[in-house]
Formats: structure tokens, sequence, C-alpha cells
């Protein structure tokens, strides 16, 4: 059964007070305020124990994706021929336990890789590339720079189509078509800007790099022919566990878009993407199941009869479709292309992935398949008056 947003969804009223509105608002808030505005309630981190507690999720994460990297011990009650990876006892204690406290799963996830870990290198210029870095970082040099931070604008760039969402939803519930057009419009702006943005990948991620070293530490062992028992936590199970690694489907934005616009996916990648919401803060998860539970903003366009309506929730989906197109071309380079170039190649200093790893996306997907089926199901949603 496919998951989709029902048309008898609960009528919540969206406020600009909630806590999940200003998700990124306290993204922002993370690199730029002083002690002052610690306590500020629109801040998803509201304390300095808060702060801590990231920090040592980002440190944490970043070292356990480090160890695994190198030949890991292989567990002494165990024959010699047990292929299970042991995460040693003082990387696994922590990283449970810090990820407990903030709702996380303990793996490097894009909220540790991508959320958290910039900063402005002058607080009083502007958000761009130029004057953003990196807390934490892995092998992967500048390429790895630009692949986080051309992520955060990314994030950045969506930050007015998430407002949108909010504005649309009360829009629809005071009955101001006027002001559901408006905020129609500015979620098509907003899913633009974030095309445009994510094409400065290019210009700052080397494709070799990406697919030889960045991509090795992002793959996770869950859905991971490389590691197919998962990883064994010492000191927290005896069992392996199984989590997928870092992925753009962690991110809360096109989670939210999906729901708000009715795109309704297949099972397999609808599955996939459900359990990616298992990697986001709580309050991020929050927002989307908030705007799911908002009225359907198809059947109200539908029994409005308003042309401009449909006009506009139209050019929001042909926008959404061309961002996922281009990131079918963005993939293309980085993995498929990447892939290619790298089995012609001859052995040099780049390690390579493991060859099971080729055609999967960071979070264990069969990365174009799924992203071809995630546009196509998007197309799909085109409205037609008949409907």
């Amino acid at each position: 059964m496919e998951r989709c947003p029902s048309s008898a969804v609960r009528a919540s009223r969206v406020t600009g007070n909630s806590a999940w509105l200003t998700w990124f608002s306290a993204l922002l808030l993370w690199a730029t305020c002083g002690r002052k505005d610690r306590h500020n309630p629109k801040r998803l981190l509201k304390t300095t124990e808060d702060k801590v507690l990231v920090q040592g999720q980002i440190a944490t994460s970043f070292l356990s994706s480090k160890h695994r990297k190198f030949p890991m011990r292989k567990r002494k009650e165990h024959e010699e021929g047990d292929k299970r990876k042991v995460l040693p006892r003082n990387l696994a204690l922590p990283f449970v336990e810090v990820s407990r406290n903030l709702g996380l799963p303990p793996i490097l996830a894009h909220a540790d890789l991508v959320l958290t870990n910039w900063t402005t290198r002058n607080p009083e210029r502007s958000l761009e590339i130029r004057n953003l870095d990196i807390i934490v970082s892995l092998p992967g040099g500048e390429s790895l720079r630009g692949f986080i931070l051309v992520t955060v604008l990314v994030e950045k760039a969506a930050v007015p189509g998430i407002m949108a969402l909010v504005q649309a939803v009360n829009a629809i519930l005071q009955h101001s078509d006027n002001s559901l057009l408006r905020a129609l419009q500015q979620l098509r702006l907003s899913i633009q800007d974030i095309t445009r943005t994510l094409g400065q990948m290019h210009n700052y991620v080397d494709p070799d790099i990406f697919y030889a070293v960045i991509r090795i530490f992002l793959s996770g062992w869950k859905d991971n022919p490389a590691m197919p028992v998962g990883l064994t936590y010492e000191g927290v199970s005896t069992e392996p566990l199984k989590y997928s690694g870092g992925s753009a489907a962690q991110s809360t934005v096109l989670h939210a878009f999906d729901e708000f616009l009715g795109i309704c996916h297949s099972k397999e990648s609808a599955d996939f993407l459900h359990r990616m919401r298992e990697y986001m803060p709580p309050s991020h998860k929050a927002f989307i199941e908030e705007i799911h539970s908002a009225p359907s903003l198809r059947d109200h366009i539908l029994s409005s009869g308003n042309d401009q309506l449909l006009t506009a929730y139209n050019q929001c989906v042909e926008a959404l479709v061309e961002l996922r197109s281009y990131h079918i071309t963005v993939v293309t380079k980085y993995l498929i292309t990447a892939a290619t170039k790298a089995k012609g190649r001859k052995p040099n200093h780049l390690p390579g992935p493991s060859q099971a790893l080729e055609e999967r996306g960071t979070g264990g997907t069969v990365v174009l398949s799924f992203l071809k089926s995630v546009r196509d199901k998007t197309l799909e949603a085109i409205l037609h008056q008949s409907d």
C-alpha cells in the first residue's frame, strides 16, 4: 500500500510559533548567535548542553567512520572466518549514548555531516561558500569541504520554500486563495533556487575524489554488500546492528515538499524514504508529520475550481521534477561515470570503494532506479481540472 497523504487528514492549524517551523532558522543561528541568544525559543539547540551533545555526536560519528575505513578487528570469541566487524567499546559507548540523547541513530548521518557541521568565517558577511567552513573533516580535502558546504547552501535555498509550506497551510485553513497563490509561487522559486545551488557541486567537488574517497565514509552498514551483517557496537549489543549511511534522503526538505504537494511514491521508494526519517533530528521529523496532517492541498485546489491555483501547483510539481532530473544528472556524473572511469584507470593512490558499492547510493539504494522512480512519480502528480 502506497504511503500517500490522505484527503481526510486532520486539519491542524500550522502557526509560526511551532518548534518545527524554525528548523532551519535554528541551523542558521547555530553558527551566528552569541551567548545572549542561546535561550532563544526559536532555536533548535537551546542550551550549551545541547551544543556539546551535537559536537559529541559529530566527533564520534566521524571517528567511527574513520575507524571503519581501516581493517576492523574480528571478535575474539568467534572463529577467524567470522566476517562481523566491531566498533571498539571506547567509541561505541559514547557514540550510542550521545545519539540516544539527541534522538539520532549512532551513525554518521546527514544531520551530522551537513546540518551542524558548518560555521561562518565572518558572521557579519553573507552565507555564501567563500564565507563558510566545515567544523570536522574526513579524507577528501577541498572536495569534501565543497560537498558539505554546497549541501548546506542547498538547505539554505530551501528556507523560503519551507516557510511557504506553512503560509500555504494557513491560507487553506483561512480560505484565502490569494495567500495560497503567493505561497505556491514562493515554493516554486525556492525549488528552482535549490536546483541552481546544487549546480555548484560541479565547481567544488572532484568526481573521482567523491567516488573513490568521500562516499566510502558515507556507505553505512545496512543494505551495504560490503558489510552484509552490519557492525557490532562493542559494549552495546552482542549482535551486529545495521544503519544506513548518510544520504540526501535524510534531509527534511524534499520529504516536506512531497507531503505538501501530495506526491505518492512507489511502495519500495516510499518505504526507503520513510525509513530515512528515522535519521532526522526529532523536530525535523515532527515538521514532516505536521505537514502530512494538514489539509490536502490537491483536494483544495480541485474543489476550488481556481485555474490560477491549479497552474501554480503544477508549476511547483514541474520545478520538483526538474530538480530531481538534475539530481539524476549529478549522481550519474559523480557515481556512474566515475565508476566507469575508475574501472579503466591504472592503479593509483585513490583507494576506491568496494565493487559491491559501485551502483549504490550512500543510503544503500540501487541509486539510479530509485531516483528515476521518485522523479517519475513526481511527474504523475500533475493535476488536470477533470481530476
